[in-house]
């Protein structure tokens, strides 16, 4: 039998909507746990402060949330460990550490829809009864993973942010197998699953992240489908700074040490460079390709200019960002890139390959977007325009300085929230157009 916890934790805020009331669907959402939990979990507290919200989420995450609070929504813990804990465990089997995430949301669903059965079973009779006004899943954030709950609910249902259908480059093979994704060869085969069709069908409203997500939809879906970006950033932690002038430049690289992620590439830049190595590079993170990168490090001589730091608290991230200039970011399969919005919000120049989720999110004012090629390709590209930025310190900070306000501006959590406000009046009849943050980003 299924066991429910609840617990409110009451904030003031004299902006909150008392009159809309949400039910959140979060399986995901821990503040605690990096990328995609942190995400949920940052996103459902701020929508919270908006609205009446109740706020679902499996029972894993509830000695972290106890600590950190969910800002003015009800939480309610929902325990499917008996089918979760087997399947995560055959998902660590199968994949190994920070890899094969394709196989990661393919097995994720079958708990996945254990978990929706239970929120349906907790919160049946307060639906049909009209209680609520909308309800909104927000993670799992994979177009692949059906939601039952879309055709059960009789109120109107929000599916999303949805972040993926990037096709993997094809220059990048060795990558993809290095990842353990082969399961990607087969992805399409999610649109015979069960609910998928009627997921798109019934759902009131989509939110999906970049055009790369909302090709992979349904064309049927997209009249009500927003482009709409589930990344973001928290002004606390991610602040511009005061930076001193020195004669070194600090580049950053952040995120987990996986082949996609390609921090190799820095290095090799660096290795290439007689110019960088006057300077200085860290690299935040950990994961698999560290002994290969410390390796490289060794075999160029590079340890008195490249540092590797291990993983770090995003509060640790936030003021490393502040001591650096420079974001360098090759990676050639990043579906959002919050870092990206992390690095910006810190006043950084960034470097990112132009595809997917970085390429959408810089422009010349803010970065400077590298094409996407082959390996030798991108670390000939990063190397020349990183040497051009270390020369350019004027240049670095006019682009640190717009990337801040272009984040901060599109990207904090509070004015993701005000959005999704609109939506769900939208959806709730209050409101008669759909709303379009591309229209309003671009009047800005």
């Amino acid at each position: 039998m299924t066991n429910y916890t609840d617990t409110r934790i009451f904030m003031k805020n004299p902006e909150k909507t008392d009159t809309m009331r949400v039910l959140i669907l979060a399986d995901v959402c821990n503040p605690e746990w990096p990328s995609l939990p942190v995400v949920g979990y940052k996103f459902a507290r701020a929508i919270s402060h908006y609205v009446n919200a109740t706020v679902v989420t499996q029972i894993r995450n509830k000695p972290n949330i106890d600590r950190a609070g969910m800002g003015n929504a009800k939480v309610v813990y929902i325990d499917t460990e008996k089918v979760a804990a087997p399947i995560q465990k055959l998902t660590t089997l199968l994949s190994g550490s920070n890899k094969a995430w394709t196989i990661n949301a393919a097995l994720g669903y079958f708990s996945y829809l254990a978990f929706e059965w239970e929120v349906w079973q907790r919160y049946k009779q307060e639906l049909q009864s009209g209680y609520f006004d909308v309800v909104h899943r927000i993670t799992p954030m994979s177009p692949t993973q059906p939601s039952p709950m879309a055709t059960w609910s009789p109120i109107p249902f929000l599916l999303g942010p949805l972040n993926g259908g990037l096709p993997w480059p094809k220059a990048f093979t060795i990558e993809l197998k290095r990842e353990r994704e082969w399961l990607s060869y087969v992805r399409n085969a999610y649109r015979l699953m069960p609910f998928y069709r009627s997921t798109y069908e019934r759902s009131a409203g989509i939110l999906a992240a970049f055009e790369h997500t909302i090709a992979d939809l349904p064309a049927s879906a997209r009249s009500k489908t927003i482009n709409y970006a589930e990344v973001g950033i928290d002004p606390e932690l991610f602040k511009l700074p005061e930076r001193s002038s020195s004669e070194q430049v600090t580049v950053l690289f952040a995120g987990r040490l996986v082949p996609y992620k390609l921090p190799e590439v820095v290095i090799r830049a660096f290795a290439n460079s007689s110019i960088l190595q006057q300077h200085k590079l860290a690299i935040v993170g950990d994961g698999p390709e560290r002994p290969r990168l410390e390796q490289l490090i060794a075999e160029h001589n590079l340890g008195n200019c490249v540092k590797l730091l291990g993983q770090k608290t995003q509060a640790e991230v936030g003021e490393l960002m502040r001591q650096a200039e420079i974001f360098a970011f090759p990676s050639i399969r990043e579906l959002g890139a919050g870092v990206v919005v992390e690095a910006m919000a810190c006043g950084m120049a960034c470097v990112v390959v132009d595809y997917g989720g970085p390429g959408a999110l810089v422009e010349p004012d803010r970065g400077i977007k590298v094409p996407l090629g082959n390996f030798d390709t991108l670390v000939k590209y990063f190397t020349a325009e990183l040497e051009q930025l270390v020369a350019d310190r004027a240049r670095v900070a006019r682009m640190g300085i717009a990337a801040h306000n272009y984040a901060m501006n599109h990207y904090s959590w509070d004015v993701k929230a005000q959005q999704i406000l609109q939506v769900y009046q939208w959806l709730a009849s209050h409101g008669s157009v759909k709303p379009d943050f591309e229209l309003q980003s671009n009047s800005l």
